[in-house]
């Protein structure tokens, strides 16, 4: 029994007693990256040669990257969420409205780093579009995620090397 104490003592203090080594060299101080969002109310303008609607191009206020991810969100009205309280309700693009004779219209937008352009598209002739409720004082809530274009772009043979694998292991799918 005695032996059996010493033995459990032993390795425990083995198991619980850390290693120390030379300290490794110090990270980088680490960024909070928060998106950016704004929002902002449009009116469309029917384009008569391309058969859309388009806002006005909105600049953003604030700098952006050619890397930043530009996300649109449509304002959709408010919904209760309990308690009697009520919440925003955001839609993001793009965003289809079916209408009951078949018309489809849909929301997309356009970006560049300096501003953003939302559009509307359908599978009709859209100078007969004439529902304001879909055209006039749209609000759009617009996000900007920082991102950055990544170190590298690489091959199938890299990545391939990388797994440790040659191809006469990668599965062919014929159709």
């Amino acid at each position: 029994m005695k032996n059996l104490l010493l033995f459990l003592a032993l390795s425990s203090t083995i198991l619980f007693t850390s290693c120390e080594g030379d300290p490794g060299p110090p990270g980088q101080d680490g960024q909070d990256f928060l998106a950016q969002v704004f929002e902002t109310t449009v009116d469309f303008q029917y384009e008569n040669g391309n058969n859309i609607f388009s806002s006005p191009y909105i600049g953003f206020p604030f700098t952006v990257y050619e890397s930043d991810v530009v996300l649109v969100y449509r304002y959709e009205g408010q919904a209760g969420i309990g308690g009697g309280n009520m919440a925003d309700v955001w839609s993001p693009l793009p965003q289809n409205i079916f209408y009951n004779n078949g018309d489809i219209i849909q929301y997309i937008f356009t970006n560049t780093f300096v501003d953003v352009q939302m559009i509307i598209e359908g599978n009709f002739d859209l100078s007969t579009l004439n529902d304001g409720s879909v055209l006039d004082n749209q609000t759009f809530r617009i996000a900007v995620v920082p991102a950055e274009f990544a170190k590298t772009n690489p091959s199938m043979e890299d990545l391939l090397e990388l797994m440790q694998i040659d191809d006469s292991e990668v599965e062919k799918i014929e159709f």
